[in-house]
Formats: structure tokens, C-alpha cells, sequence
């Protein structure tokens, strides 16, 4: 029970599961978040290299963001947060209590010179539930203060799950695993039916919406700002001054030719460039090494001692998230290093795959089965009586 199970939500290698004749190691990203400096040097390059159309220019009246989330013509998002040292203060206290749950151990610059036999901080991975002696789930070092104010930038991706719900519902098999472990759409078969945007727990994947060809109306990406061109301040839902992000449609005046119009659309983590042994544009752009690339285990492994490195330094509001191979997705091929909670960034704190629950489903549709069955007998033999 516990292999088919894995086949709905648990662990499992997803390359092989599709059957794929030979072994490639499992790609991944993985995103450091605490050195992102919000170049948005990975949009640009994930835009140039894809044929991505362009999805406005103009702030969203949110901090400094101007695609607002992920979609079919934003394959990349940095986000921008500015917090203040009341919220930093609610991280760092939340991070605390993940410690005590088994992440990577926060001690002081003394504990960590007696580990370490000097000076040095040594990083300390411990079970679940359990902490080293002299390993504390408060803060590190006395001497970080609490900044007034922070910006945490995160730039986001498509998870590429291990167990992807949608690739599960596609009806005509556009959705695929390729042999890397990761999944790409295939622009020709893709009928527009929209399945895959109402199954993703990450709302990553969306319909390119617009016109076929080159267009030359105005820019929109949900809002219109006053003087861009628009019809004034009423943006796409009706709201005035606008803000939220809904799909843009992928034109403008700048750009060329506009296609996959009514197709699903997301990051393919650069299958092409997979395929001839390179980086992908967004991980070979980043000027701070923010976003790493490489095999999904050494990936991970790099998350779990940076995590551990930071607590040593005192940041014990650092966290990482889709490392757990045990969660609602059997692990995602994109992890990141987080400094709040999930929610934060934009992401669900407790994602969950659509074939999750199967097991559950069939299992009390078989008991109601069973139970009219046994109601209808019973029936019968009082008719009898």
C-alpha cells in the first residue's frame, strides 16, 4: 500500500515513474532568498531566452513589482516585501519554534566555539525533535539587532513538483516528465482547456491570454496607470488605480510577436538547454548566485547547511521550503531559503497534490457502495419474511 501511495503523494523518483529508459540525475533550482537583491536579472533572462512576451512595465502600486506573481507571460517573479521590525521580530520567533521541531540547531557564538573546539561556527543538522547538548531554540548571537526596516526579495518558479497535479489532470498528454525529473508543456498539443491552472496548489501555471501576432495597443497587465497609455485608472477587475494581477494580456507596444495565445504556459526550466549539458538563462543570470542550479540532492544539501549557517549568525527566521519529501507534493524541484513564513512570498504553507487524496476517495465511495448493497439485501430478505 505504501508504493502506491508514493505514487499518488509520497516520495518516489518521478523520471522513472514516466517510464524513461535512461537515468538522468533529478534537476532543481535552489533560491536563496537572502542574498536576492531584486535585479530582476533572472526575468529578463528567462524572457529573452524563452520568447516570453512581455508583461508590463508599469508599477503595481505595490512596492517595487510589475508583474505582481507568476503566469503565463511571467515564467519568473521576483517579489518585493518590506517589512518593519515588529514583523522581523514574528519571524525570528516562528523560526525559533521550527528549530525545536528539528531544523538545523540555533546556538550562540559560544556554544558553537565549544562544538567547534575554536572559533569557528560549525553547522549542526539534528533529527527531528531532538537538539544537540547545548544547542538552544532561541536566538543566536545577542549582538544581531533587529533592523527598523527590511526588504526580503524572493525570486519565484514554477516548483516543478514531484508529483505534479498538473501534469495528473491533463487530458491530451501536452503536459510531460522529462528525463531531468522536471515538467514542460508542449505548446502543439495543449488544447486550452485549463485543467492544469485550476489543479496547480501554486497557481504557477496559467492560459496566455491576448491577441496572435504583433500587437500595438497599450500596455495592461491587470491595472492601467495614468499617463501609459491605458483608458485611465480602472483597471481589468473594476477596481480603481487596479493592483492585483490577473493573467496580463502579452502585448504592448514594445514588443514583437505574440504567441501560444489561449495555450497553458510556465517555466520549462530551460529543457532545451538541459538537453545540451548548460544552466538554465535565469540561474546563469543571477549576478549574486541567489538562484543555484544543479542536481536536486546536492541542491538540497546546499539549503540544509546555508540554513544551518545562518542560525549559527543568529538568524533563526530562516527556514527552507520544498525540501520535505513527505509533504502534500512529494517534495518540489525547486527549493527555497525563505526568512518568514511561506505566506510571506506568496506561497501555500501546506501544499497539496489533487491525487492526495484518491486513496481516501475511493476508499469511502467503496464503503458507501458496500453500504447500499447491504441496505438493498436487507431489503429483499424482509420482503421474503
Amino acid at each position: 500500500m505504501g508504493f502506491w501511495r508514493n505514487q499518488l503523494s509520497g516520495p518516489t523518483d518521478p523520471a522513472a515513474d514516466a517510464a524513461w529508459d535512461r537515468h538522468e540525475p533529478r534537476k532543481g533550482f535552489f533560491t536563496d532568498t537572502s542574498i536576492c537583491i531584486g535585479c530582476k536579472a533572472c526575468e529578463v533572462a528567462c524572457k529573452e531566452w524563452n520568447g516570453v512576451p512581455e508583461d508590463g512595465l508599469d508599477l503595481l502600486n505595490q512596492s517595487y513589482d510589475n508583474t505582481g506573481a507568476l503566469g503565463a507571460s511571467t515564467w519568473r517573479h521576483v517579489a518585493f516585501v518590506e517589512q518593519t521590525s515588529d514583523r522581523i521580530e514574528q519571524a525570528r520567533e516562528s523560526g525559533r519554534k521550527l528549530v525545536s521541531l528539528g531544523m538545523p540547531s540555533v546556538r550562540s557564538h559560544d556554544d558553537a566555539a565549544l562544538a567547534g573546539g575554536g572559533g569557528a561556527a560549525t553547522a549542526t543538522l539534528t533529527p527531528p525533535g531532538e537538539l544537540l547538548p547545548g544547542a538552544a531554540a532561541g536566538p543566536g548571537p545577542t549582538d544581531t539587532p533587529v533592523p527598523d526596516v527590511r526588504w526580503l526579495m524572493a525570486s519565484d518558479v514554477c516548483k516543478h513538483c514531484t508529483h505534479a497535479a498538473c501534469l495528473d489532470v491533463c487530458p491530451t498528454g501536452a503536459l510531460f516528465r522529462t528525463e531531468f525529473g522536471t515538467v514542460v508543456v508542449q505548446d502543439d498539443v495543449c488544447n486550452g482547456c485549463g485543467y492544469c491552472v485550476a489543479a496547480c496548489p501554486f497557481g504557477v501555471i496559467e492560459r496566455r491570454s491576448g491577441q496572435e501576432g504583433h500587437e500595438k495597443g497599450p500596455q495592461s497587465h491587470g491595472i492601467s496607470i495614468k499617463g501609459s497609455g491605458g483608458t485611465g485608472g480602472t483597471g481589468a477587475t473594476g477596481n480603481a488605480g487596479g493592483g492585483s494581477h490577473q493573467n496580463p494580456p502579452s502585448h504592448a507596444e514594445t514588443n514583437g510577436e505574440v504567441k501560444n495565445v489561449g495555450i497553458a504556459q510556465k517555466c520549462t526550466l530551460c529543457y532545451d538547454r538541459l538537453g545540451a549539458g548548460q544552466t538554465p538563462a535565469c540561474a546563469q543570470a543571477c549576478p549574486t548566485t541567489s538562484i543555484k542550479f544543479g542536481d536536486l540532492d546536492e541542491m538540497r544539501a546546499t539549503a540544509r547547511a546555508r540554513v544551518a549557517q545562518l542560525h549559527e549568525l543568529g538568524y533563526s527566521e530562516a527556514r527552507l521550503y520544498g525540501v520535505d519529501e513527505n509533504d502534500g507534493v512529494g517534495g518540489t524541484g525547486s527549493t527555497f531559503l525563505l526568512l518568514d513564513e511561506p505566506e510571506v512570498y506568496g506561497l501555500p504553507p501546506d501544499p497539496r497534490v489533487t491525487t492526495a487524496d484518491l486513496p481516501d476517495m475511493f476508499r469511502k465511495a467503496g464503503y458507501a457502495g458496500l453500504t447500499m448493497l447491504a441496505m438493498a439485501a436487507a431489503s429483499f430478505v424482509g420482503r421474503r419474511k
